[in-house]
């Protein structure tokens, strides 16, 4: 993430929360629990307002979470009682911990040649056959707008990426319309497996 993307989430930290904070995620919670085993231990990387972490938490997994902007951690705090962490991806120095990796809408931010190195920190974190949801929007363009970076992402990038992260798989990958309903984007969805077993 971006300086600039920093700043922007601590100065429209209130705006972004109102914006996103009831979003219908259920389908999205859903296809990411169905591969975890019960009692499973989340990683809510990029954690916003915490509005996921707490949704796991009801669902009655162990949940940790970050984010490099102070006022999402703040936010994040309040909504979940959690100890909610300040860092950045590069920062994560885990390994082998969680089940599950939740980065809904968060590496997005992230330059695309430093997206490997970042991705490849998280997947250290994954215990073997961890599963992963990641989310971008739908595209082939590094851009910025109204002050944030954005790497967007088409199937074939997603592929490409992936290939450079080792011990990680896709194990599926569709497309999805944003659920706020002032927007009308595309976005592009994926589960990761890790997996250390080469066939």
């Amino acid at each position: 993430m971006t300086q600039s993307d920093v700043n922007y989430y601590n100065v429209n930290a209130e705006l972004f929360i109102q914006n996103t904070l009831n979003v219908d995620m259920e389908k999205l919670h859903q296809r990411f629990i169905d591969n975890l085993p019960k009692h499973s231990k989340i990683l809510d990387a990029g954690c916003g307002s915490g509005r996921d972490t707490l949704a796991f938490m009801k669902m009655g997994f162990s949940v940790d979470a970050f984010d490099a902007s102070i006022k999402m951690v703040e936010s994040a705090k309040k909504l979940t009682g959690l100890p909610v962490k300040h860092n950045r991806f590069d920062q994560i120095q885990v390994v082998n911990e969680y089940h599950g990796i939740w980065s809904c809408a968060s590496l997005l931010h992230i330059k695309r040649a430093e997206l490997p190195s970042s991705m490849q920190v998280l997947a250290n974190t994954l215990k073997d056959t961890g599963i992963w949801f990641i989310s971008f929007k739908y595209g082939s363009e590094e851009r910025e707008k109204d002050g944030r970076f954005f790497t967007d992402l088409t199937e074939e990038l997603l592929i490409d990426l992936v290939s450079e992260v080792k011990d990680i798989q896709i194990e599926s990958m569709w497309t999805s319309v944003d659920q706020r309903p002032d927007r009308c984007e595309k976005w592009l969805n994926a589960l990761l497996r890790k997996t250390t077993i080469k066939l």
